[in-house]
């Protein structure tokens, strides 16, 4: 069972991505790779929050947490497309733009995991002072 939880939690993630990063593209016309720097960023928060708050609550089975968290979130995120792209802007000149990326990827997805993370204990929290 946590085979297939997994599976659909990944394959919903992985569409998710999909769809942002076509998404972005449409309206995006630089160079930069905004599309995987957002999914990421989205990722971090999400999965912070999750860690402190869902799985907290203790209602759900883990074969359930495992599905979104690996499958779901994992897949929804992506560090191979991010490594790649990092490398392309490279290779076409950009080391600034290749700097810039890894330094927004870095530090925004601690940020995000951070505040992710802090706004799930919080309203953990509130909901343990109510005797929820």
């Amino acid at each position: 069972m946590i085979y297939f939880l997994v599976g659909t939690g990944g394959i919903i993630g992985s569409l998710l991505r999909y769809y942002l990063g076509v998404f972005t593209h449409s309206w995006w016309g630089y160079n930069f790779p905004l599309g995987t720097l957002l999914i990421n960023l989205i990722g971090c928060f999400v999965l912070g929050w999750f860690t402190n708050k869902i799985v907290r609550l203790k209602q759900f089975h883990p074969y359930v947490l495992a599905g979104l968290g690996t499958g779901l979130v994992g897949s929804f995120t992506t560090f191979s497309t991010f490594s790649v792209e990092t490398v392309i802007l490279i290779q076409h000149h950009s080391a600034e733009l290749a700097l810039l990326y890894v330094l927004l990827s870095l530090f925004g997805g601690l940020l995000m995991s951070w505040l992710g993370y802090e706004i799930g204990y919080r309203s953990f929290k509130r909901l343990q002072e109510k005797g929820e």
